[in-house]
């Protein structure tokens, strides 16, 4: 396999390594919520100023929405005009790479909104070659990707391992022709890892069909926080128990028995349609010391920000009520993309 990161030595750094700043997207496609986009901005604009406290952001915007963005949150953002069709940056952003020598490069996945759910509602041709855009915007290598993958479908420890989902990875409607073998050889050359760890299916009704970041993830090497539901009545109960006996089974690309940290998923509830919102506290984001998590207005709320304070000892843990912008498919991880420092 030729022009791949790994034959150039770059490999994907954890989440946590640190952070030049944070890409995000403007939200300014009003049929993916079920209400006003000023709602939604209210509740975007919390995000940005969480993050910008800690990290520089940097927000694409369309160009005829530039002078409304500016004014909302010019001033706790840089403001990056190139085309785009919606705000989910860790799905249609670059994945970065760096080589531990002072050089970056980026990923661009293929994209078919996320197995063409929302082909039939919306376009997504501009998504599709934001990557490309925004990395020749920085003068920033390009890696073109032969497969789709969205950046919410992996979490990698650093160190070697991945972890992913079946749901999502095997799905028929991105990779049909791509057994699991060959998708683990891909994940190995573009994102430089030695070991996968497949998690089954994800929540019900998450139109990203298993995304990791709403399942599991890497708190530090060896270590991983996993969502879990304890009443075995909940539509969710089967899914996470098989995932969870699935990380107590696994070992890391090192050889270590995972430390897991248990989550209770909040309560369910619903969008106008009955479908279940994808409610999970593991769709974060890690800052340069500060970890904006959201909340729900759930009973399970208190216990989350306990864990994560826990888990976390050495970030400052920012709780933001996010639940308007779940309505739109996804959370707080879903809307950013870290560029690492190289």
């Amino acid at each position: 396999m030729k022009n791949t990161p790994i034959i150039d030595h770059f490999y994907m750094p954890a989440e946590w390594h640190p952070h030049h700043c944070c890409w995000m997207g403007w939200p300014s496609r009003a049929e993916s919520w079920p209400f006003e986009l000023t709602r939604v901005h209210a509740s975007y604009i919390t995000i940005v100023q969480a993050i910008a406290h800690f990290e520089s952001v940097k927000i694409i915007v369309l160009p005829e929405d530039l002078e409304e963005t500016t004014q909302l949150c010019g001033k706790y953002a840089e403001l990056v005009s190139l085309p785009l069709d919606d705000s989910w940056l860790r799905d249609t952003g670059p994945t970065f790479v760096i080589d531990g020598q002072g050089r970056i490069a980026g990923i661009n996945w293929q994209f078919n909104a996320w197995g063409e759910k929302r082909e039939s509602l919306f376009n997504y041709q501009r998504d599709a070659v934001l990557a490309q855009h925004l990395l020749a915007y920085n003068q920033i290598h390009c890696y073109m990707a032969p497969f789709i993958l969205e950046g919410g479908a992996i979490c990698v420890d650093g160190e070697g391992t991945v972890l992913t989902s079946e749901e999502c990875l095997l799905d028929p409607n991105r990779n049909p022709n791509l057994s699991r073998r060959e998708m683990e050889t891909l994940l190995q050359h573009f994102i430089g890892i030695s070991k996968v760890i497949w998690l089954g299916q994800g929540l019900q009704d998450d139109e990203t069909s298993g995304h990791i970041d709403n399942l599991a993830c890497f708190v530090r090497p060896g270590v991983v926080m996993a969502l879990t539901c304890n009443d075995s009545q909940d539509s969710n109960y089967a899914a996470l128990q098989d995932n969870l006996h699935r990380l107590r089974c696994a070992t890391d690309a090192k050889g270590r028995q995972l430390e897991i940290i248990e989550i209770e998923q909040p309560a369910p509830r619903e969008d106008k349609n009955k479908l279940r919102l994808p409610l999970s506290y593991l769709n974060f984001y890690i800052a340069n010391g500060g970890i904006i998590m959201p909340t729900f207005a759930d009973p399970a709320d208190d216990l989350a920000i306990v864990t994560f304070t826990q888990a976390f000892p050495n970030h400052q843990i920012v709780p933001l009520n996010i639940l308007d912008l779940i309505y739109g498919g996804g959370g707080i991880h879903c809307l950013t993309q870290q560029q690492p420092s190289v």
